[in-house]
């Protein structure tokens, strides 16, 4: 029977023995820790030199390469180089290959974990190799070197900075300081520093014994790379909130065993020195014995993920409830609102509000950022696509050093333009811009507040309900999609807009899809909107009168999609008798906490809903971008909205939510508008006298003055 001793720079608490047969040969295997002592290592080393077959040495790794340069650490060389007669080894090529093997592993386990996530090497040196690996993941890097090797209070943040630095040609080099320096103050400041990149940080990677220097408030929430992490310590990790730690080191024979000890006992076992011990060796003993990397989760399986939204104003009336401008409003004329408005849209992004609480029933967690961008939708609009394109690249920088792994468009940000793709293409991070459960929350809503105002006949059966419905706007992104799905659900739908070569477009991409479609064109709202039951405002008007509300039909449910509105307040106002929605808001999943966006406490708009719905699922990637929305995604993210919890919020209006009360209200005031125009006599058209043909040229100038004044949509 062979023996093999691991020797350890970790605490004596932690020893253990056993006997196993590993890879055919009988081992007797022993690890013996000494307390952070180098001088016991040396003793014990030279006791077990004639009587082991192979030593591990636990301690950092004899040789190790950053970039093209290779370097020795004189420590460990010469512990190494008092064994005369065993097998010794640091496992430095295993632990390369285990370490690697772990990020890698997670992250095709927990898919796309390491996506952006902001990590902290305390020493990028030592773990080039797993280094590079997580820059193919993300570029949020940051390396302590300098900090704990020269006691400078600078990072390195990047991998090409960190392969200047190996090779001293990094001018952090030139900050060394002088020994009577690095003592005191500085030191504390350089300590500080450090806990507070910590602290921001979502992923560490350190060994195991430099953990003991953080506590509760920097390590809480992290993931920790580490390797050979034992029970005593993973209790440790518990009490200090780590949410998981991956462990390079696996678990064999009932023992976590270190890279080192593991590589002396394949020494041991195969009488090979460990030079001659080949990469396709290490991968067939790997495979054979079916070793993995160990993911932990001391505090049970937690999972955060992270989002970015974008935000901006929908009008002045945004700056008047800032402290500062609040006052100045009351008693300035409009031309400072006005210079003001024109001033924001060049202000740079910033943090509105930080998202925490969402809680998919899954129990995977994401929290995020709303950023808000100055331009309202008429400087939006007054401005060039490339205006706006620069300033949401600018958030999408911004998100991607707060950690977001995805970020969504909110309202005019992802109508400028060609939707979100120019963005998609330059931006840092994956971007979509919502529209996708934009679409189907709004049918959501309307469908459901048709329901409750049951003024159509119940279906019989399997049967659906029998409605007219029309979409404004339907060859905009969002009107599209609800001009598609409605032709599903629809008896009939009428689709409006001005631009009359997509409606013809449109119309023959929907009868491929949905051949028994009854579908209506035309240019103008009010031509057909007084026979609706439900109709859908999906417009990037601005604020343009888009439909006259006086002649909709009583009872009608109108959803309005677009922000801003387009039937505002006083609109609405003028027909109690009409069910006017603001299109279909999100309750979240969990305790939600994010500062006011002007709805309900955790109730989000559909837009932002998708983008947590994907930050929920893990799916980092270009969603929904562009003007051409796939009917396949909105039917995708609402069952992946009901996987998370997502449910339809209260419907709302200009007002806030409607209550059951409120609907039966509206309701009940439909019914006896309709009662009147029943009982009303109906009324002979007017014969109409022919016009002279001097007045023809009038007219036709009319009709042109009429079809300028048509309404935009997009």
């Amino acid at each position: 029977m062979k023996s093999v001793v691991g020797i350890s720079l970790g605490a004596a608490a932690q020893d253990f023995a056993f006997t196993a047969t590993f890879l055919g040969e009988k081992l007797h295997v022993q690890r013996l820790g000494t307390d952070g002592s180098t001088a016991r290592a040396v003793a014990l080393v030279r006791q077990w030199d004639s009587k082991a077959d192979a030593i591990g040495l636990g301690v950092l790794k004899d040789r190790y390469r950053a970039g093209s340069h290779r370097f020795v650490e004189k420590d460990s060389a010469k512990l190494k180089a008092v064994a005369k007669q065993a097998l010794t080894t640091i496992g430095g090529r295993l632990s390369d290959i285990l370490q690697e093997w772990s990020v890698r592993h997670a992250q095709i386990q927990l898919g796309n974990y390491f996506n952006n996530a902001r990590v902290v090497f305390l020493s990028g040196m030592t773990n080039y190799k797993l280094a590079m690996s997580m820059a193919e993941y993300t570029d949020n890097v940051m390396f302590a070197d300098p900090l704990l090797q020269l006691g400078v209070p600078k990072f390195l943040t990047s991998i090409e900075a960190l392969q200047l630095y190996s090779t001293g040609a990094h001018y952090v080099k030139d900050w060394s300081l002088p020994v009577d320096l690095a003592t005191g103050p500085i030191k504390e400041w350089t300590r500080f520093v450090l806990r507070k990149a910590v602290q921001k940080a979502t992923v560490l990677v350190a060994a195991p014994h430099e953990l003991d220097q953080f506590g509760l408030e920097e390590l809480a929430g992290k993931t920790i790379i580490s390797t050979t992490v034992n029970d005593e310590r993973i209790a440790q990790l518990k009490d200090k909130g780590v949410h998981m730690v991956i462990d390079a080191a696996p678990v064999l024979f009932g023992h976590v065993l270190s890279p080192s000890l593991l590589d002396a006992m394949i020494v041991a076992a195969t009488g090979k020195f460990p030079q001659e011990i080949l990469e396709d060796d290490y991968l067939e003993i790997i495979t054979s014995l079916g070793l993995e990397p160990r993911i932990i989760y001391p505090n049970g399986f937690k999972r955060v993920n992270r989002f970015a939204f974008v935000i901006h104003p929908l009008s002045q009336e945004y700056f008047k409830k800032v402290k500062p401008i609040e006052l100045l409003s009351h008693v300035s004329p409009p031309m400072f609102m006005n210079s003001l408005e024109k001033i924001m849209a060049y202000a740079p992004p910033f943090v509105y509000s930080k998202v925490t609480g969402i809680q998919s029933p899954t129990g995977v967690e994401t929290e995020g950022w709303l950023i808000s961008v100055g331009g309202t939708p008429r400087e939006i609009m007054a401005h060039s696509p490339e205006f706006t394109y620069r300033r949401l690249l600018d958030a999408a920088a911004m998100a991607r050093r707060l950690g977001a792994q995805i970020m969504g468009l909110g309202a005019f940000t992802k109508v400028v333009g060609d939707a979100g793709l120019t963005v998609a293409k330059r931006a840092p991070l994956p971007i979509t811009t919502g529209n996708s459960y934009s679409a189907s929350g709004a049918l959501w809503a309307a469908h459901d507040a048709l329901l409750r105002m049951r003024l159509l006949p119940p279906p019989k059966g399997k049967e659906r309900v029998k409605f007219k419905a029309m979409i404004v706007g339907a060859t905009g992104a969002i009107g599209s999609v609800c001009a598609r799905l409605m032709a599903k659900a629809a008896e009939e739908v009428y689709m409006v807009s001005p631009e009359t070569a997509k409606l013809l477009a449109l119309k023959e991409s929907i009868l491929k899809e949905s051949p028994g479609a009854k579908l209506f064109l035309s240019a103008q709202a009010d031509k057909d909107i007084a026979d609706m039951d439900m109709i859908v405002t999906a417009t990037s008007g601005a604020g343009k009168k888009v439909l006259d509300i006086m002649k909709v039909k009583p009872g009608c449910v109108i959803t309005d999609v677009a922000r801003p509105l387009d039937l505002p307040a006083e609109e609405v106002a003028k027909r109690p008798d009409v069910l006017v929605i603001e299109s279909g808001e999100i309750q979240l999943p969990g305790n939600v906490e994010m500062k006011n966006i002007g709805l309900p406490k955790g109730v989000a708009y559909a837009c932002l809903a998708e983008t947590i719905v994907l930050a929920l699922e893990g799916r980092f990637e270009n969603f929904t971008v562009g003007r051409a929305i796939e009917w396949e995604k909105v039917r995708e993210i609402y069952k992946l909205g009901i996987k998370h919890g997502m449910k339809l919020a209260e419907i709302s209006g200009v007002n806030g939510p409607f209550s059951d009360e409120d609907i039966e209200r509206v309701r009940e005031l439909a019914l006896v508008a309709r009662a009147k125009q029943m009982q009303a006599p109906a009324r002979k058209p007017a014969r109409r006298a022919a016009p002279a043909k001097k007045a023809a040229p009038a007219k036709a100038a009319s009709r042109r003055t009429r079809a300028k004044a048509a309404p935009v949509a997009a």
